[in-house]
């Protein structure tokens, strides 16, 4: 039987390094707002809503790589992947190109799919890109497709063999 195998690669020799990911704790919030600081506190009143479910990226050596907050939508048969951060070292926003690890957002994608199969759901997720940048790589890289904005930041869903694509990278 197949069982999903998360994985980042590392910027300095494109090595896979295995990575768990565990419910968020408090101290992973908390370490957002120490040196160096994320662009968001995930201290915040928004996040800390008990209405997600709040995931840490970690490597076997327990450093915090990135945060993931997903709304399991069982009505909709959906998961809305709320919100994903990495860590300041690998987040392309704050350092660019000279990131630390790379394959952060679609291990954290794939896992919100896979929260998406567990929950009954399918596989499809839904989640708004930042940047135009993000917008055209969640289209060209992972087949995702357009949504109804309403006059928000641009959303996409990502179901079907699309997301099975992505989904399957992590199965051993």
């Amino acid at each position: 039987m197949a069982r999903f195998v998360p994985f980042i690669v590392d910027a300095g020799d494109n090595q896979k390094i295995g990575v768990q990911i565990t419910r968020m704790k408090k101290t992973d919030a908390a370490q957002t707002e120490k040196e160096p600081h994320w662009q968001t506190s995930w201290m915040s009143e928004y996040i800390q809503s008990n209405s997600f479910e709040k995931y840490a990226l970690k490597t076997a050596d327990g450093e915090l790589v990135a945060l993931a907050a997903y709304e399991i939508l069982e009505n909709d048969v959906m998961v809305h992947i709320t919100y994903i951060e990495s860590q300041p070292q690998s987040n392309p926003t704050i350092v660019g190109q000279a990131r630390k690890y790379h394959g952060i957002g679609r291990v954290l994608i794939a896992y919100g799919i896979k929260l998406s199969i567990d929950h009954a759901c399918g596989g499809t997720v839904t989640f708004e890109a930042k940047a135009p940048e993000l917008a055209e790589h969640y289209v060209q890289n992972y087949g995702a497709s357009p949504l109804p904005s309403f006059g928000g930041a641009p959303r996409y869903e990502l179901s079907g063999e699309a997301a099975m694509k992505v989904f399957v990278m992590y199965l051993k």
